[in-house]
């Protein structure tokens, strides 16, 4: 059975801001990532690099729709999960982003300590999101402790 994690977070800018810092490599170092080697969009395969941990992700954007949809594949075929992260506008200043993480493997005898870690990853990255778009805050990224 698939497993998947939802975490949904109510943003006071317009969905076309939320859309581009998420997909523009520009942006994303604001409050993600470090960078990221190509926007999003269908079929591309960007890397994602966190300097701070000498870390680095591919990721395979499956789906994109403008101002309202990005789905990506990560995690490598042993552990790949596919996220789908959906914008919806409440009005011309405000979006619900929703970050929907499935394939999670409930025969995992890790699955808890991953699902916990994923939610506290989403809701950090969203919390993340919300204080550059909001606020201008871009100081907040990787200032996680491991």
């Amino acid at each position: 059975m698939d497993t998947q994690i939802i975490t949904k977070f109510k943003i006071v800018k317009p969905t076309n801001e939320v859309f581009e810092a998420l997909v523009n490599p520009e942006k994303i170092g604001n409050f993600w990532f470090s960078s990221s080697s190509e926007r999003w969009e269908k079929g591309r395969t960007p890397t994602l690099r966190y300097n701070e941990y000498d870390a680095e992700v591919a990721i395979h954007v499956l789906e994109v729709e403008e101002n309202r949809k990005i789905v990506f594949a990560w995690g490598g075929k042993d552990q790949e999960t596919i996220v789908t992260i959906t914008l919806k506008e409440l009005d011309k200043t405000s979006t619900i982003i929703e970050v929907n993480e499935s394939g999670l493997s409930e025969d995992d005898p890790e699955i808890i300590n991953k699902m916990i870690g994923q939610k506290e990853g989403w809701v950090y990255t969203l919390t993340c999101l919300k204080g550059y778009l909001e606020n201008g805050v871009t100081t907040l990224r990787a200032s996680l402790v491991f």
